[in-house]
């Protein structure tokens, strides 16, 4: 699992098809990032923040293509 964060113009070049997938990889990124944390086996707390600005960022992007 590789968190890196998306630009919102990386974002909305992608079909909604795309991003519907994305936002799935994200939320399964985010579930793992939970679990890790309660574990205490993240290294880097600030990646679950990351994730759920960049599922912010799609669900945005999303809901612009629908309109």
């Amino acid at each position: 699992m590789v968190v890196n964060k998306m630009k919102a113009s990386e974002i909305r070049s992608l079909s909604v098809d795309e991003l519907q997938s994305k936002l799935v990889d994200l939320k399964k990124d985010l579930f793992m990032l939970r679990m890790q944390h309660a574990t205490n086996h993240l290294d880097n707390p600030t990646k679950i923040s990351a994730v759920r600005r960049d599922i912010a960022r799609v669900k945005t992007v999303l809901r612009e293509k629908q309109n």
